[in-house]
């Protein structure tokens, strides 16, 4: 009970605070932009006039200021600030220590101007960048969930069932790229292009299909009638 009124007693005074928090113009430009909050997201960080938003996973976030590098983020729960590493010179959002004497975080760390994610470029179209990143993701954490073979597929047969068949492909090479050996990447590769009336597609990929899985009946009636023609 007495943690509860002292976090209560926090967010007053937060609140108490805020409208008198004045942002220097360096400040602001110097803390606009985006902060990379795991591989393929940020939070946008930016100001209108003297007040400080945040932009986090398509919701439009207001922290209460606290002083001009000092705020707190309700939907977090969480303190914020900015601060630069000392070696590297690199800027970073993070969560200010509870106590002055605690270690400082370098939690998120500020993106290049015109950086986009790659589920950002995927949704541009910018497939050979999108697939870069997804790589650069792959080469840190091989079980990523942003790299989930269940989750392209999911996209590939989505603008298949649209009749988008060539962003279908696009997400289907993808996929092939990122999971190389498993036979259900080549299986639904195979399946959109006997969709588009590619038997020579099809065969193809439903061949490299039966290399990873050589009980895939419907891959192996398939190459077998196609032999037979």
């Amino acid at each position: 009970m007495k943690s509860f009124f002292l976090i209560l007693a926090t967010v007053v005074l937060c609140f108490s605070c805020s409208n008198s928090v004045e942002y220097s113009e360096t400040f602001k430009k110097q803390t606009t932009g985006d902060y990379l909050f795991n591989e393929d997201d940020v939070i946008q960080v930016y100001y209108k006039e003297n007040t400080l938003f945040l932009n986090w996973r398509g919701g439009k976030l207001e922290p209460v200021a606290i002083k001009e590098n000092e705020f707190f983020v309700a939907d977090m729960y969480k303190k914020f600030w900015f601060v630069e590493h000392p070696e590297t010179k690199k800027r970073y959002l993070s969560v200010k220590p509870e106590n002055e004497n605690d270690k400082i975080t370098y939690d998120y760390v500020k993106a290049p101007n015109g950086y986009l994610t790659p589920s950002a470029h995927l949704e541009a179209g910018n497939y050979d960048k999108a697939l870069a990143g997804y790589l650069e993701i792959k080469k840190q954490d091989s079980t990523s969930s942003f790299i989930s073979e269940r989750n392209f597929d999911r996209l590939g047969y989505k603008y298949s069932g649209n009749k988008e068949y060539e962003k279908a492909i696009k997400i289907f090479e993808l996929n092939i790229a990122l999971h190389p050996y498993s036979a259900n990447v080549y299986d639904s590769m195979a399946q959109l292009r006997l969709v588009m009336g590619d038997s020579l597609q099809a065969y193809t990929n439903y061949k490299k299909a039966l290399e990873f899985n050589n009980g895939n009946k419907r891959a192996k009636k398939y190459v077998e009638d196609y032999k037979t023609r």
